[in-house]
């Protein structure tokens, strides 16, 4: 589906919905429901490599196969295993989406450097602001994942994107974003992104900065920090789906009727029938928030 900062990109998921080390109030996936740091063999790899020479074998198109998801990636064991089975399978470049909490160990900074792109994610300055922002495991340490992030720069060749995600009142403080950007600086990174609310949040709580606050903190960023809160891309869509890959797709993340008329390469008319179809069946639901409906799956996504 289009990525407001990737293009159009094939999304792998290796962890069940919500598994994940933080509890970030700003999420679009919903709370965390299994907060943990244990890695292990979620899914199974070949299943995952399976399906992606099903999709390859389909004559699947994408500017990029993003490891991302409903959770985070590198709790997979198998995360390095599956990104080199995907170089070794297409000349797609691969991505991995990591909330960079797992960094400081070896294996995971192992399994990372098998992407085209790492993109890793600095929120916060220190431990206070790391538990806040991120709501983070209670064995994780703010100063092990700078320090792992910091190697991750010296032992990586490729592309690392930092995203540097702000919330109202809580992160935005130009002072505290500031040492963010210190921080940032003695990573190195290639690209430096903030991003603020767009869709619904975990925690209603979580709100957006406004589009003049990222412009004056992207200042502070040497050089200047890019803004990714608004997908902008012309990028073709990807051919209409089926109704299980809509729900899927909501499953993972509310969704408007415009997101799922753009993901999927339908009109507006047609996407509003669809969605009229999967409610009357009882698959989704319709939620009203202040900026729009948004439509919700009623299990998790399908594997």
């Amino acid at each position: 589906m289009p990525s407001r900062r990737l293009g159009l990109s094939l999304g792998i998921d290796l962890v069940p919905v919500k598994t994940c080390p933080f509890d970030c109030p700003f999420c679009e996936v919903g709370a965390t429901t299994c907060h943990t740091i244990t890695r292990r063999d979620y899914v199974p790899v070949k299943a995952v490599l399976a399906e992606l020479d099903a999709w390859l074998a389909r004559g699947g198109v994408a500017d990029i196969i993003t490891v991302a998801g409903s959770g985070e990636p590198t709790l997979h064991t198998g995360c390095g295993t599956i990104l080199a089975g995907i170089a070794a399978r297409c000349n797609i470049p691969t991505a991995l989406l990591t909330n960079s909490a797992l960094m400081h160990l070896p294996e995971v900074r192992a399994d990372a450097a098998r992407a085209s792109i790492v993109k890793v994610s600095l929120s916060a300055w220190d431990q206070a602001s790391f538990e806040r922002v991120n709501r983070a495991h209670c064995a994780l340490r703010f100063d092990q994942m700078v320090e792992g992030l910091r190697t991750l720069r010296a032992e990586y060749a490729g592309q690392i994107w930092l995203e540097v995600f702000v919330m109202a009142g809580v992160n935005d403080a130009p002072a505290d974003v500031a040492r963010i950007a210190t921080l940032a600086a003695s990573m190195a990174p290639n690209r430096v992104q903030l991003n603020t609310v767009v869709r619904p949040p975990a925690h209603r709580g979580a709100q957006a900065v406004t589009e003049a606050t990222l412009a004056d903190l992207a200042n502070l960023f040497e050089p200047r920090a890019e803004i990714i809160a608004r997908f902008e891309s012309a990028t073709a869509a990807m051919s209409p789906g089926s109704d299980g890959d809509i729900v899927n797709m909501v499953a993972r993340r509310p969704c408007t009727a415009a997101d799922i008329a753009a993901s999927f390469g339908l009109s507006d008319d047609a996407a509003q029938r669809v969605i009229e179809g999967l409610l009357a069946s009882d698959r989704i639901n319709a939620e009203t928030r202040a900026d729009g409906v948004y439509y919700l799956a009623k299990a998790g996504p399908v594997a």
